[in-house]
């Protein structure tokens, strides 16, 4: 033990800087791992100090976005600083009034009641990104692409760098025709096969509007579903920043259910909202493909990744390279989408660490895909963890959000949000997704939750049986891991595994280590099966996955590697299943860069490998007398 205690201080000696500035961002040491420090965090903006300019000018054109309906638009932002210093930056500002009075209160904290800004940017450039000869002349033009936000947005020069911000001049506000539009639809599965739920976000509260979806199959009659509307206010957020100077008014999010669908019919759906004077305001067009039959034998193909996170096309936070691969990743699964039916996103999904504004880039940058298929979630620490909410773990990764953001900008088919545990079907698949962010052991609620979702399926009809969930709780030989001698996360697999082997899951999934990793069919630490590439016959282990390289930084492996360890790759990727039929499943795992295909192997069986008794999955039995 005491050899353990001293590995453990000299981990956290060496690392105490680094570990420093990512636990101020919300990343928290007990995550025990390092994903580099959310950009907008980076930014003392409760130093701020006025020096204006005269002579210094920011310019933004064009005034008024969205002429033509589009929820997305790059701008030009022209400047002028006559004291030109290499650290000068612009920030995004929305709403374009940034100063103190517009602060929510925080009772008791003087120095985040009343700072001159109360309110990070949404993102920021460097005055000199793109413009070589800034140093010399003092003048420059940025791009940036900004997406409909429900409020304008201002551009704001500043000297003194991120950690001393000296404000210079302010731009004219721009905005969107109608800010208040519905946009970045979300669909995911409801709680029976046959019901797509839509979800998305506006300005329009119920007190001005009436939330609708008009959908119909695709070149049929329309009908309009209602939906139900939620928000928040920044006293539902349980710290900073979250609470302060990441606080972004969310808007509306609201939530319809389209049901009695047909297996496999395409849908037409656009967003609408009823104005009390009788006019609409409308969405874009979007389309999708309602699910199979539960043990409908067609072909059917997933996606699953985690830890993907967003990045800015516009090159803003440019030096933060926060989550470097979420980009590739997004676009790459955008080109293959006509072959794609489901996407799951295990956990960590914006990092957005309490700045609440980047769940609506979050939401943007993954409309092409969750406008069409099912975007199912996942919680993790970067979504959940915060100290005395009830979280299993005590951090603050979530940047003081604990949970809210995602349960109510994602649906899911759970019972209570809150407790983000949940079962879905689709065709022949069976997916068990765990919430590892709450007690997932033997004797708890969602323990008994895991067991129900594993023993009711009916493995005739739907043989591949899929376990997943944020954090490892099988198999990783991902280097914090490695260093504590356990290879999963503590406690992770001891009263999961017999669930496992009796109910004789396929493949069970993790994110939270950033990297690529699969292990041999696996039980109580021992391969069962020497195949590498295809298996066949009786099921008598579970294959665990590590596929958290969605694109937040990678993780480092450990130098040893486990005999179970088949193949690791320390890139950005993303693993994609394709049910032929009820005996015939493909596993891909792709890198995000290119799309091809790195790993893979199949699996061929029949039912009766299914039913056949192995080692701890049989009950007793007798002989008839």
């Amino acid at each position: 033990m005491k050899s353990i205690l001293r590995r453990l201080l000299l981990f956290f000696l060496v690392l105490s800087p680094v570990l420093v500035g990512y636990a101020a961002a919300g990343g928290g040491v007990g995550s025990r791992h390092v994903s580099g420090v959310q950009p907008l965090s980076k930014i003392a903006i409760h130093r701020a100090s006025l020096a204006m300019d005269e002579a210094a000018y920011v310019r933004a054109s064009p005034a008024l976005l969205g002429l033509q309906g589009e929820d997305t638009e790059w701008i030009k932002v022209e400047l002028r600083c006559p004291n030109p210093t290499p650290d000068d930056w612009i920030g995004v500002f929305s709403p374009a009034k940034f100063n103190a009075s517009s602060c929510p209160a925080e009772s008791g904290n003087k120095k985040e009641e009343d700072p001159l800004i109360c309110s990070a940017p949404i993102k920021y450039q460097f005055a000199n990104y793109s413009n070589p000869s800034y140093m010399k002349t003092g003048e420059g033009t940025l791009r940036f692409r900004l997406i409909n936000q429900r409020a304008d947005f201002a551009f704001a020069l500043f000297s003194g760098g991120l950690a001393n911000p000296k404000l210079i001049a302010v731009s004219n506000a721009i905005s969107f025709a109608n800010p208040k539009a519905p946009v970045y639809p979300r669909l995911a599965q409801g709680k029976s096969w046959n019901e797509m739920t839509v979800t998305w976000t506006s300005g329009y509260d119920i007190n001005e509007a009436l939330p609708f979806v008009e959908w119909g199959p695709k070149g049929g009659p329309l009908m309009r579903s209602p939906a139900g509307t939620l928000t928040f206010n920044h006293r539902s957020m349980c710290g900073a920043p979250a609470r302060t100077v990441g606080w972004r008014d969310p808007g509306f999010i609201h939530t319809s259910f389209l049901k009695d669908l047909w297996p496999n019919a395409e849908y037409t759906y656009k967003l609408g909202h009823q104005l009390f004077n009788g006019s609409y305001v409308w969405s874009k067009s979007y389309s999708f493909q309602a699910s199979p039959y539960p043990g409908q034998n067609s072909v059917q193909q997933v996606i699953i990744f985690g830890d993907m996170g967003k990045a800015e096309r516009d090159g803003s936070n440019e030096y933060s390279n926060y989550q470097p691969g979420s980009l590739n990743t997004t676009d790459t699964i955008v080109k293959d989408l006509d072959n794609i039916d489901i996407v799951f996103h295990i956990g960590d999904i914006v990092y957005a660490n309490g700045y609440i504004s980047q769940w609506d880039q979050f939401t943007s940058q993954v409309e092409p895909i969750a406008s069409r298929v099912p975007y199912m979630i996942a919680s993790g620490n970067h979504e959940r963890d915060w100290h005395g909410t009830g979280s299993f773990y005590d951090t603050d990764d979530s940047g003081g959000e604990c949970g809210v953001l995602a349960e109510t900008m994602f649906f899911v088919p759970a019972e209570n949000r809150a407790k983000f545990w949940y079962s879905t079907d689709y065709g022949m698949f069976r997916f068990c997704i765990a919430d590892t962010e709450h007690d997932w052991r033997e004797g708890s609620e969602q323990y008994e939750f895991i067991e129900h979702c594993l023993a009711s399926v009916d493995r005739q009809k739907q043989p591949w049986l899929i376990f997943a969930a944020h954090r490892v709780l099988g198999y990783s030989s991902g280097s914090f891991y490695a260093a504590e001698g356990s290879f999963e996360e503590p406690m992770g697999r001891e009263s999961l595994q017999k669930l496992w082997q009796k109910y004789k899951v396929d493949i069970a999934f993790y994110g939270h280590v950033h990297n690529y990793e699969r292990t041999c069919p696996i039980y109580q630490n021992q391969c069962v099966n020497k195949e590498k590439s295809h298996y066949s016959g009786t099921v008598n282990g579970t294959i665990h996955v590590v596929v958290g390289g969605g694109g937040s930084h990678l993780s480092e492996f450990a130098n040893i590697v486990p005999n179970w360890s088949l193949y690791r790759d320390h890139d950005y990727g993303f693993v994609k299943l394709t049910a032929f039929n009820h005996s015939s499943l493909l596993f891909e795992y792709k890198r995000s860069s290119d799309g091809k295909v790195h790993d893979f192997f199949t699996i061929s069986r029949d039912y009766k490998d299914v039913l056949a008794c192995v080692h701890d999955s049989c009950s007793p039995k007798t002989l008839a007398s």
